[in-house]
């Protein structure tokens, strides 16, 4: 076999894998209700709000 056809090989085996991971990602950002989405926004922004006002101080 010659290595070019197993280098297209290879290519072709992973873009079906990047697409099976890529669909499992999708089906579990999809399982989410909304309510777990906006309490995980909720989180998120208050944890950075946290570390925006303890970076904003200065020493004088």
């Amino acid at each position: 076999m010659k290595w070019w056809k197993v280098v297209g090989l290879a290519g072709v085996v992973g873009v079906a894998a990047t697409g099976v991971l890529v669909a499992r990602a999708e089906r579990q950002r999809r399982a989410y209700t909304p309510e777990e989405i906006r309490e995980k926004l909720r989180t998120r922004h208050a944890v950075a709000q946290v570390g925006t006002s303890r970076g904003s101080r200065t020493s004088d």
